[in-house]
């Protein structure tokens, strides 16, 4: 994570991590960590940016609440306007579609579950960036805004040292059951160690289990789509959006027992 990263506002760029460490039966690793957004307008009430990222989100895969207790603590400068909440679909959205598309299915809650990011932090993704090129950059000297320092979604989204903390939280878990959210963490983590399979389609029929060698111990392995595919978030495949929908109907339910 880039020192002393900061979002538009002045708060501070956060690792998001488990803050549960008990033994967990099922470990989830996705991509990266989401954030808080808000709606900016101006001091006359128009909207600047439909959804800027404020802060980090406060818990990991993050459902959305508390939203305007958060963005209460986000000081603007007088003159430059005010954050709102931005539309509910965008704070929280990846939280909601894991426990009520992936837990709830296998009849799991979140105290069950470890979760883990590859990039334990928000990414300033190319819209983002836009958006700040745009409204919040050409204001900054007149309203005495501070620079945006947010790290941009990376190439790589692991590194070895990356790599070697989330098998540390793997084996800090004792998970029986490792699920993987999409592409990403199979391409970034998974082929790293068993060089196999590098993306989701090369496992095959949808959503079974796979065994595996993985840490200390042979695991069974889990790979599904990312929430953003099963919870139509944005640009999405319908393809493994109906593949998950049949996998939650059908095959889910019995899968862990």
């Amino acid at each position: 994570m880039t020192p002393g990263a900061h979002y538009p506002f002045g708060a501070a760029l956060r690792r998001v991590a488990q803050a549960d460490r008990a033994r967990k039966r099922v470990f989830l690793l996705g991509v990266y960590a989401s954030a808080v957004h808000a709606r900016w307008v101006d001091a006359k009430g128009k909207t600047l940016i439909t959804a800027l990222a404020v802060a980090s989100e406060p818990y990991i895969f993050w459902r959305g609440d508390d939203t305007e207790r958060i963005l209460a603590g986000i000081v603007v400068p007088q003159g430059a306007g005010a954050l709102r909440p931005a539309s509910e679909r965008l704070n929280g959205p990846s939280g909601r579609a894991l426990d009520d598309g992936i837990l709830a299915p296998l009849g799991l809650s979140r105290s069950d579950v470890w979760l883990c990011d590859l990039v334990p932090h928000t990414c300033l993704n190319p819209k983002q960036k836009a958006a700040l090129e745009r409204e919040y950059l050409p204001r900054m000297a007149q309203h005495g805004l501070p620079p945006v320092t947010l790290p941009e979604v990376p190439k790589s989204f692991a590194d070895a040292a990356r790599r070697a903390e989330v098998l540390a939280e793997l084996e800090e878990s004792d998970a029986d059951v490792v699920v993987f959210l999409g592409d990403e963490p199979i391409r970034h983590w998974l082929a790293h160690y068993d060089g196999r399979r590098k993306k989701l389609s090369a496992f095959g029929d949808y959503g079974r289990l796979h065994e595996l060698t993985l840490g200390s111990r042979t695991r069974q392995v889990l790979p599904l789509a990312h929430v953003r595919q099963i919870g139509a978030l944005g640009a999405h495949s319908q393809r493994w959006k109906a593949a998950h929908a049949e996998w939650a109907a059908r095959v889910a339910p019995s899968l862990l027992g």
